[in-house]
């Protein structure tokens, strides 16, 4: 008994696939900028990176995301005048680069376990007039006693600039080392301020929520989420993109809606590995 569960722990902690193992890649940022990221990140649960995405891009993004922006929130959480944008990997490509930018996937890297999944993914644009959303942090679903490490953590990247008039982020520094006895409070908060192109990243047991947009334009961002990867998505990626959608995407992006192996076989399909599913879609569509 003592020798199976030995090697039984040896396999979990083993990559069994034989042709799509996890995703290797070699980060070109330099480790001194990581480390620097990482030590903001853990001490203060969120790191503000500036100017990641360059002019052109915003464009891109603003002009993909302007069709799909009718839908308004239902209720003070979405916001009742903030439009949302969900199933966003289908509906355009021009934001794939923010699920699985390099600087983001580093710290992902240093407080994951390989082959962590992307959660949800959404457009948000507040529009002037809207009250502050209820403060919140993002993983709480995953009803685990605080103080604990974070299960989820989240991007926002600002499309338009952020301010303290037009809707920025607020955060609590240092929240996400609360316990369960501890309540968040408006006047513990500070706004994310940041330049457009830029992204705050902050993990999933910081107590946060989106401002009030005094302003009288409106403030685009687009929040990518991800989780451990023996969790469950918010958001069901496999019925929302067709596979050859899934198919077009970065090996590292189809890994994390879902296409991957948490060893040694979480995420099979007919006990064999997802991605097996995609290569004949991807030669037809050549």
């Amino acid at each position: 008994m003592t020798q199976h569960k030995i090697e039984r722990q040896e396999d979990l902690a083993r990559d069994l696939a034989r042709t799509h193992k996890a995703v290797s890649r070699e980060v070109p940022i330099d480790p001194a900028i990581v480390e620097a990221d990482h030590q903001t990140l853990m001490n203060n649960g969120y790191v503000i990176l500036e100017k990641l995405i360059d002019a052109d891009a915003l464009d891109a993004i603003r002009t993909a995301s302007a069709p799909h922006l009718a839908r308004q929130g239902r209720n003070n959480f979405e916001g009742l005048k903030t439009q949302r944008v969900y199933d966003v990997l289908s509906k355009t490509g021009a934001l794939d680069r923010l699920a699985d930018h390099p600087r983001v996937l580093a710290l992902l890297d240093r407080i994951f376990l390989p082959n962590y999944l992307l959660s949800q993914m959404q457009v948000i644009n507040i529009l002037p007039g809207e009250a502050a959303q209820p403060l919140h942090y993002d993983d709480a679903f995953y009803q685990f006693p605080r103080p604990r490490p974070p299960m989820g953590a989240a991007t926002i990247w600002a499309i338009d600039a952020f301010s303290a008039e037009n809707g920025a982020t607020v955060v609590i520094p240092a929240s996400h080392g609360w316990g369960n006895d501890r309540q968040a409070a408006v006047s513990d908060t500070i706004s994310v301020v940041m330049p457009a192109g830029s992204v705050v990243f902050f993990l999933g047991t910081l107590w946060h929520g989106g401002g009030a947009n005094r302003s009288e334009s409106s403030r685009l961002a687009v929040t990518c989420q991800y989780c451990q990867p023996y969790l469950r998505q918010q958001e069901n990626f496999l019925l929302e993109l067709d596979k050859a959608r899934a198919a077009s995407l970065s090996p590292m992006l189809q890994s994390m809606i879902g296409y991957s192996i948490f060893g040694p076989f979480m995420g099979m399909v007919n006990g064999e590995h997802p991605k097996r599913l995609l290569p004949k879609v991807a030669a037809n569509a050549q």
